[in-house]
């Protein structure tokens, strides 16, 4: 190894680079320069003259293959960089396959499906077979076929599954396999692979022509494979097959950030490297580069708690740095508020740029009520791996209802909806009707109105066109006698888009069935602002369209301007570090998720995504929860995360008068349940004749809260929701009044004063 190489190493990552030959372990904790270890470990195989093409390298960014490239050839020589095979697993497999296609009978030209492709032809076979869409919907079904593909089952092999077949039945999908047989049919008559097939093929290549998986084995004398923990068993086992002969595998991962089982990752991986590969040798880097002291402590006490995982002790020299900040709210538009304020003063305070900091999240629900606060603090943000939560297509749709009811000659809303979901009215049709509304001078809606009078469109289109009248018709009466959010809650559910995400049941349908319900649950939200903020009566359709329009219209930006806080999801995020970050959303049944009690190895991966959160970052950590968080219209009693249970409280700071130890048995994760609070911003109000009535309140009288002026510390107060209490204290945040007070049923609260509502009772 060079002098040039070792100077840039520590002990440990010295050692782990010189270990060339034989299978090699590197457990590579959070911040401790595995893309380092890796990139510098290559330039030593090529220092050590070993030909740039006999080394395999894989990735799972083309970013990271192209990162590491360039810096190999700065050590070695751009030119000898150039030849080694390094890529991602699909464009390295893809690069395989095309040399050696015609042993599967494509030619070396075939083309790659992407998502889009593949679920158009999906679609076109469950036409063929005549079949019904919502019973087999394309999105399903190729979420369906994935799964096989990466679990090596092909379409003719799924047939013998007794569980899949079962599982297809009692889903009344009985016809899955054949169409899993017609798509691959189809796409060999096309000459196309998607991109689980360049898995799948590569594993049937090297396993129905042994001399072809020769002849790479032999070329291939050092296999190196980076964040192993994330490789599923298609990617393990051609890892496996291509290194059997010279056994000079190395690869490099950390059990504690596995975090994409949905994906079909197995952490089994590398956990089971040492059974593999008994002759291996494993170097743990277990220095920490990035975080301060506590916020590597903090993270270490939690993931310490998982049973499967590779004993290691992260550790940082860096400065001890602040206390972990943990902060507990009342209700998550509060959360939303806290966090933008904290951002404000954290900038000030620490010099910080807002490109510094991060806000994650475990769903994307999550980022309306971030995005609402953020604007309101004129805080620049952008979304990472993501669209803004209003940008998204599932929103945009129901917006684009809300449009037509509201202003039913928006050509591009109807346009936008007219077949969504789908009612039989195609591409054809559309374009005639736009046809006829640009030479008569009219609207695309007045031309559906009058469907009856266009001569070159049969009846049956007639008729569609004349049911999709009926149902807008219905709509704009609704809103003519309803508020807001029922209009809006009336739309979603009769329109079917709500029923279709709901029964396509794929992760992608479930984050959209939730985006929804996020977008319902912020007119509620946005109804009870304006009910306090401006004594609104009631919130009308069209006036929540304006301040939408008003929210998402964007100055044109300069494209290098990247000073803005960055919001994404926990998943997105792995791999990034910044200053700041802000952990939202740490509560029971969110975080961890609801669905991890179905398995004590699906808790174990939501712990180790709070360690992935926790350890991007560098000097900053805050980490929030809310006592009740709005779903389905009215307000879910939450409470602390048990990941907030686990803290240690030696590297963090915990809220006022609130100290954790460890779950009682009867607080287990396994056997809690949500609590729901039929009270909620709205729940004591309903509406008749499109105005909001007042209704009573348990105590039997209409609830009439006191001015803000004349509350004191010590007075007992009544909430219209949590009942009667007593106010501990009074204290300035931020420029608003803050009541600390103790309510009887419900345990200590910290209101906001100007939006409280307490009533006095001495």
């Amino acid at each position: 190894m060079s002098q040039s190489i070792a100077d840039h190493l520590n002990h440990i990552q010295q050692e782990a680079v010189a270990t060339l030959k034989g299978p090699t372990l590197i457990v590579a904790g959070a911040g401790s320069g595995k893309t380092r270890v890796l990139t510098y470990k290559i330039a030593n195989l090529l220092y050590q003259s070993i030909p740039a093409y006999q080394i395999l390298a894989l990735t799972f960014t083309n970013k990271a293959a192209g990162e590491m490239k360039q810096r190999i050839g700065s050590v070695v020589g751009q030119d000898k960089a150039a030849q080694l095979w390094m890529g991602t697993f699909h464009s390295i497999f893809a690069k395989i396959l095309r040399f050696e296609s015609q042993h599967l009978g494509y030619s070396s030209r075939f083309t790659i499906y992407d998502t889009d492709d593949a679920k158009s032809l999906l679609r076109s076979i469950v036409k063929q077979l005549g079949l019904k869409k919502d019973q087999y919907p394309e999105g399903e079904l190729l979420n369906k076929i994935s799964s096989a593909k990466n679990n090596l089952i092909t379409a003719n092999a799924y047939m013998g599954i007794d569980s899949y077949m079962k599982r297809d039945e009692a889903q009344r999908k009985p016809e899955t396999f054949r169409m899993y047989q017609m798509y691959e049919q189809k796409c060999k008559q096309a000459d196309a692979m998607d991109f689980d097939d360049l898995l799948l093929k590569t594993n049937l290549l090297f396993r129905d022509f042994p001399e072809i998986l020769q002849k790479y084995q032999e070329r291939f004398r050092f296999v190196l494979v980076d964040e192993y923990q994330d490789t599923n068993y298609a990617q393990y086992l051609i890892v496996k097959k291509l290194s059997a002969l010279h056994k000079n595998i190395t690869v490099v991962g950390d059990d504690a950030q596995s975090i994409y089982a949905f994906r079909g990752a197995k952490i089994e991986n590398i956990l089971n490297f040492k059974n593999d590969y008994p002759e291996h040798k494993i170097f743990k880097l277990e220095q920490n580069y990035r975080s301060t002291q506590n916020i590597v402590n903090a993270a270490n006490a939690i993931i310490k708690n998982n049973q499967k995982q590779i004993e290691k002790n992260l550790f940082s020299t860096n400065d001890l740095g602040e206390l972990v900040q943990v902060k507990k709210v009342n209700t998550d538009t509060e959360e939303g508020f806290v966090v933008a304020q904290n951002i404000a003063e954290q900038r000030m305070a620490k010099q910080l740029n807002y490109s510094d900091f991060a806000i994650l999240y475990r769903t994307n629900m999550q980022s309306r009520i971030m995005e609402e606060a953020l604007r309101k603090k004129n805080i620049p943000y952008k979304i990472y791996g993501g669209f803004s939560f209003y940008q998204r297509k599932e929103i945009k749709d129901l917006l684009a209802y809300f449009r037509v009811v509201t202003n039913p000659k928006d050509n591009e809303a109807v346009k936008r909806i007219i077949n969504y979901p789908a009612r039989g009215i195609g591409k054809t049709t559309i374009d005639k009707l736009e046809a006829v509304a640009n030479a008569s001078q009219m609207s695309i809606w007045e031309v559906c109105t009058r469907a009856q009078e266009l001569n070159d469109i049969n009846q049956g289109t007639k008729s569609k066109l004349l049911g999709f009248v009926s149902l807008i018709t219905s709509f704009i009466e609704k809103s003519e006698e309803e508020d807001a959010y029922q209009v809006a809650n009336y739309i979603a559910n009769n329109t079917g888009i709500l029923k279709q995400l709901h029964e396509e049941n794929t992760p992608e349908a479930v984050s959209q069935h939730e985006n929804i319900l996020e977008l319902l649950n912020g007119i509620k939200d946005y109804a009870a602002i304006l009910a306090k903020e401006e004594e609104l009566e009631v919130l009308t359709l069209d006036r929540y369209l304006e301040n939408i329009a008003l929210m998402t219209s964007q100055d044109n930006e300069k494209e290098e301007d990247f000073d803005k806080v960055t919001l994404m999801t926990i998943h997105s995020a792995k791999g990034l570090e910044y200053k700041s970050v802000h952990i939202v959303g740490v509560e029971q049944d969110l975080f961890p998720s609801m669905m991890a009690k179905n398995h004590p190895l699906d808790l174990e991966e939501e712990r180790r995504l709070f360690y992935v959160a926790m350890t991007r970052a560098e000097h900053y950590l805050t980490i929030s929860y809310a006592m009740n968080r709005m779903k389905y219209g009215q307000f879910n009693n939450t409470g602390p995360s048990m990941f907030i249970h686990e803290l240690n409280e030696e590297f963090v700071n915990l809220p006022e008068q609130q100290s954790f130890g460890k779950f009682q048995k009867n607080q287990s994760f396994f056997n809690s349940k949500p609590q729901f609070n039929s009270g909620s911003g709205l729940s004591n109000t309903s509406f008749r004749r499109g105005k909001l009535k007042s209704v009573s309140t348990a105590s039997g009288t209409d609830f009439k809260a006191s001015p803000a002026s004349e509350l004191k510390a010590g007075m007992r107060v009544e909430h219209e929701r949590f009942g009667q209490g007593k106010i501990l204290q009074i204290s300035q945040n931020a420029g608003n009044l803050v009541a600390t007070v103790f309510f009887e049923g419900s345990g200590q609260k910290q209101l906001l004063l100007k939006f409280a509502k307490l009533k006095r009772l001495d």
